[in-house]
């Protein structure tokens, strides 16, 4: 059971991973919006990669 449960959860993260990683970069680039542009800029780019990356990872899936 607990294979079973493994493999659906490596299954999942294989394909959504990176989308779950963009949002969470997302929500944390408004947060900081003006306060930090360094750390915004960065966060941004994160976005942009991880979401990059997610769409590629579903459309291949």
């Amino acid at each position: 059971m607990s294979d079973e449960k493994n493999s659906k959860l490596g299954k999942w993260q294989a394909k959504y991973g990176a989308l779950v990683i963009a949002l969470s970069c997302l929500c944390s680039a408004i947060i900081t919006w003006g306060n930090n542009w360094i750390l915004t800029s960065v966060l941004g780019l994160g976005v942009l990669i991880c979401g990059t990356i997610g769409i590629f990872d579903i459309k291949r899936g």
